[in-house]
């Protein structure tokens, strides 16, 4: 192809270096716009300045009416700001919530886990002062003792967490760490990339030293840490050295840390704290056995991740004290993604985040979540929605859910007493849930899986009081499995089960008191059972299987509540205020498919840009459209590789299409200046354009470059819609 003239201005037309950026936004700077106006006269010209055009229109003369309705629309214009500063701050708040609450529930889950490493380094530390307690001049000689074998054995702690990722763990080490410190251990933390073959034993040595020493000296050696552990401050405790993920080690590094330790241990009783996420015979494979000879270990075990999961699930979607919500689509959507995804408790929480911050900025009533954060709830409403302007109340009125059922529910018209009789539903579908999953889980039952069937618009158990067999058993699968659990538990499990429930339906009066009556029933059958132990020969046939029935009546119990009571959020007025539905945005945020979107944004580029000309034009190509939108709605004329000649020629006869209609359509002026204003592009200005656009979409992995065997011909990578 031919070269660009020289003759040619230099401007962005002519300038056939890559560009990143498809697409420019509508408010361009002054440098830009003073530039544009030295480009030729082109569609593509005459597009950029209707767009900057439309931005900041010519000042008109403005009268008394006009200035009122500018005066209104400042006015609007200002309620829409302090609105969206205001559920800025509801999501900031609501958030902050949610945040702590995870927080806490992690710290609580991981508490056991935390205790029985502290009771194990007290015991150790007084195994090891047990056979020889050096003074501190014996400490501060620059050599280990000569002791027996068996006290060369290092205490090792190995932490098997059962995790996918090691991103679940960063968060456990970390307030392992300070939960050791705060209580009087020394702690170094030695991560992966610190015990690997680039920085060697003596690297790791030396980060160690850091953690430890306030003064670093030039020569890192095992006197300069005798020498600091000699001191009194220093000397009885424990120095503790925390590797949250031993699979990434080096193993030759490690053994050789572990060796050079193992021989100072009775002076310096240093103890390894170490994170194995897969099996706990990962030291074996990683380590010598010699190295392993040094090691004294002892297992410990972190809950799992369905497990912490659960708990929360149970903070912050069971349990109505966060001020949000998500829909069944959003539930089902996260429970997959989490299972069939990576399986972390980190990208889970990253997803509910995500579909809180989207909820907050799409919903324009989304900062009514705060009343539920408030100790009186409805007079906080009651206060927002007399401030409310007229537009947000006709939207509020118009809400779907406050449409399709006007009837139903008293408080259906009005905002206040709907939100608050939504609030108290609530509380009691998370007590009747709770009671669900207490059941289940005596048949490994996962709260998300029951959580995403009570959630369920479709179930309408409040309507629906025996369902036909195969729609139960397709909507409320989990919810039937966890009923049926309790139809074979023995007594005494069925007792505590009936205690815990006790617990969770408080507020709820009649079914406490069915509870009750149960768990009084319970203790009855419970003694006549000893009796029947007792004295077999007295007891036979009088009493027969009398746990069965019993059972079943606290079946039929659940059962009957589930159906009463647990209704779910999508089928309650003004839900949409608390409740996030737009499932779609979690997709394409979470799951990306990123050359799918490029390309079906240059596909259609009208719904970003929003021109005038290309709203015309419907689905046809104009030359106005952006050069790299134009040639990528060519190249789904082709499969799966591109005639670079062919592609060229449509590319031109699009360019100069405008053209050539415009020299043939009559002119009722005889202006000559109207006719001259639209002048076709060059042949070298063409080619520019289109080795440009090529570029573009080869850096954006649409397509990828000619080979040297084929230099006529690009392939596709990208295909479809």
């Amino acid at each position: 192809m031919a070269a660009p003239s020289g003759e040619a201005p230099l401007t962005a037309a002519t300038n056939i270096e890559p560009f990143y950026v498809l697409h420019k936004g509508a408010g361009a700077s002054s440098a830009s716009s003073s530039s544009a106006s030295s480009l030729p006269t082109s569609g593509r010209a005459r597009r950029r300045i209707d767009v900057s055009g439309t931005a900041s229109p010519s000042p008109k003369p403005v009268g008394k009416r006009c200035r009122g309705e500018a005066a209104a629309a400042d006015d609007d214009d200002g309620d829409a700001e302090a609105y969206e500063r205001l559920r800025l701050e509801a999501f900031r708040r609501v958030w902050s919530k949610i945040q702590s609450t995870i927080d806490e529930v992690l710290r609580g889950i991981s508490l056991k886990l935390f205790d029985q490493v502290l009771q194990w380094a007290h015991e150790s530390f007084s195994a090891v002062r047990s056979v020889v307690r050096p003074s501190a001049a014996q400490v501060r000689q620059p050599y280990p003792l000569l002791t027996d074998v068996i006290c060369r054995k290092i205490p090792t702690a190995f932490v098997l967490t059962k995790n996918a990722e090691f991103v679940d763990d960063i968060t456990t080490f970390r307030d392992l760490a300070e939960h050791l410190g705060s209580n009087g251990c020394h702690l170094a933390k030695l991560s992966a990339t610190e015990l690997s073959e680039k920085h060697g034993v003596s690297g790791c040595f030396r980060s160690l030293l850091r953690q430890l020493l306030s003064d670093v000296p030039d020569v890192a050696d095992m006197f300069a840490l005798a020498s600091w552990y000699s001191a009194e401050e220093n000397y009885d405790q424990p120095i503790i050295v925390v590797i949250d993920d031993l699979e990434q080690c080096s193993g030759d590094v490690l053994g050789e840390l572990v060796m050079m330790l193992s021989e100072w241990v009775i002076k310096i009783p240093i103890f390894f704290v170490m994170g194995i996420a897969t099996t706990i015979d990962a030291p074996r494979k990683l380590l010598s056995s010699e190295a392993l000879q040094r090691l004294e270990p002892c297992k410990l075990t972190l809950g799992s991740a369905t497990d912490r999961m659960n708990a929360l699930v149970e903070a912050i979607l069971v349990k109505p004290c966060t001020g949000f919500c998500i829909s069944h689509e959003v539930a089902v959507f996260l429970r997959n993604y989490f299972f069939k995804h990576d399986g972390t408790i980190t990208s889970f929480i990253s997803a509910l985040k995500l579909a809180c911050s989207k909820h907050f900025s799409i919903e324009p009533l989304s900062f009514l979540c705060m009343g539920m954060l408030e100790e009186d709830c409805e007079n906080f409403w009651r206060n927002k929605f007399d401030a409310l302007p007229q537009v947000l109340r006709k939207y509020a009125s118009g809400l779907p859910s406050c449409t399709r059922e006007k009837d139903s529910i008293k408080s259906s018209n009005n905002m206040v007493e709907g939100l608050s009789e939504l609030m108290k539903i609530q509380k009691d579908w998370s007590s009747v849930l709770l009671c669900l999953y207490e059941a289940g889980r005596h048949g490994k039952v996962q709260l998300l899986d029951i959580f995403c069937e009570a959630v369920n618009p479709e179930l309408q158990t409040q309507k629906i009081p025996n369902p036909p067999t195969g729609k139960s058993g397709s909507i409320r699968r989990f919810i039937d499995q966890a009923i049926d659990t309790i139809r074979y538990l023995p007594v005494e499990t069925l007792f505590h089960l009936l205690e815990v429930w006790s617990i969770h339906l408080k507020g709820m009066d009649k079914i406490s008191d069915k509870v009750k009556e149960l768990q009084s029933t319970t203790i009855s059958t419970d003694a006549v059972r000893i009796t029947k132990d007792k004295w077999p020969r007295r007891s036979t046939n009088s009493t027969g299987n009398t746990t069965a029935p019993l059972n079943d009546k606290v079946a039929m119990l659940l059962d009957d509540v589930t159906r009463k009571f647990l209704v779910p959020f999508e089928c309650l007025p003004f839900h949409e205020i608390i409740c996030f539905k737009n499932v779609s945005i979690l997709q394409s945020a979470l799951i990306g498919n990123p050359r799918r979107m490029v390309q079906l944004d240059l596909l259609k580029p009208r719904k970003h840009l929003r021109c005038s000309c290309c709203r015309k034009s419907g689905v046809a190509v104009l030359a106005s459209m952006h050069d790299t939108s134009i040639m990528c709605n060519l190249a789904q004329e082709y499969g799966d590789v591109i005639n670079l000649h062919d592609w060229y020629l449509s590319f031109d006869g699009i360019i100069n299409s405008t053209h050539s209609k415009v020299k043939r359509k009559p002119h009722t002026s005889p202006s000559k200046k109207k006719s001259k204003s639209i002048a076709a592009e060059s042949e070298a200005m063409v080619q520019a354009r289109f080795c440009r656009a090529v570029t573009e979409l080869q850096i954006t992995g649409l397509l990828r470059m000619p080979s040297k065997r084929r230099p006529d011909l690009v392939q596709r990578i990208a295909f479809g819609p």
